[in-house]
């Protein structure tokens, strides 16, 4: 598996907040999740060493960790 560029897929992609050190897009092209390779809704990325998520409405996530990010994918 191979790291994971927002900015490469920036057309595919929505971003829907930004606050410096993390953001939240939706999958407006149905492209698929590079961890487990079926189509994902949203991503939240982050560059924080910590963070803290609200309790899970019990969707199906993935998580993808690069140099200098961890990304999910939720479904």
């Amino acid at each position: 598996m191979t790291g994971f560029d927002v900015h490469d897929h920036r057309h595919e992609l929505k971003q829907l907040r930004h606050s410096g050190a993390t953001s939240l897009w939706e999958n407006r092209e149905e492209m698929a999740c590079p961890v487990c390779d079926d189509v994902f809704s949203r991503l939240f990325v982050t560059r924080q060493a910590g963070t803290t998520f609200p309790e899970n409405d019990g969707a199906r996530f993935c998580l993808l960790r690069d140099d200098d990010a961890v990304y999910l994918f939720r479904h």
